[in-house]
């Protein structure tokens, strides 16, 4: 029998904790609340929180240590999302966009030529605006993989 799914979440910039919170009571799916302060999370026995350090880089570390084959995480931060793929997990962005091993190397060459440019000057804007669009897109990312890990052979 394959491990339970667990869900981790890069939450202190989460748009779709709400959204995240609903899913996994559906499916039974523990989450993890990962952020360097305190944030409300609701009391339930799937829920938990893990304050980490206000270091550098500190949710992520905790975040891609405890990530596996097991495991969904929800991150924007590509970076993060590499080393999560390494690490044999899903990967989804709150917009719902899946990180792949096939897709993060042109992501992460995207997010160093926005750097590059950013440095040099150049006025770039943001990210657009997080969209209902978006938290669709999000929920029917987060559901498919559930189904799709919970499916699964057992990988031991």
């Amino acid at each position: 029998m394959p491990a339970p799914v667990s869900i981790l979440v890069d939450a202190d910039a989460c748009p779709v904790k709400e959204e995240i919170y609903k899913t996994a009571f559906r499916h039974e799916a523990p989450v993890t609340i990962v952020s360097n302060s305190h944030l409300r999370v609701p009391a339930h026995p799937l829920l938990h929180r893990q304050i980490v350090s206000d270091a550098f880089d500190a949710a992520d570390d905790w975040i891609a240590e405890a990530a596996g084959p097991d495991t969904i995480v929800v991150t924007a931060d590509i970076l993060l999302a590499d080393r999560s793929i390494k690490a044999g997990a899903t990967v989804i962005a709150p917009t719902g966009k899946p990180f792949t091993a096939a897709s993060i190397g042109n992501a992460i060459a995207v997010r160093a030529i926005m750097a590059d440019l950013r440095a040099g000057g150049e006025q770039l804007g943001g990210p657009a605006p997080f969209s209902k669009t978006d938290r669709s897109r999000f929920l029917s990312a987060l559901d498919e993989a559930l189904v799709r890990l919970k499916r699964r052979p057992p990988t031991r």
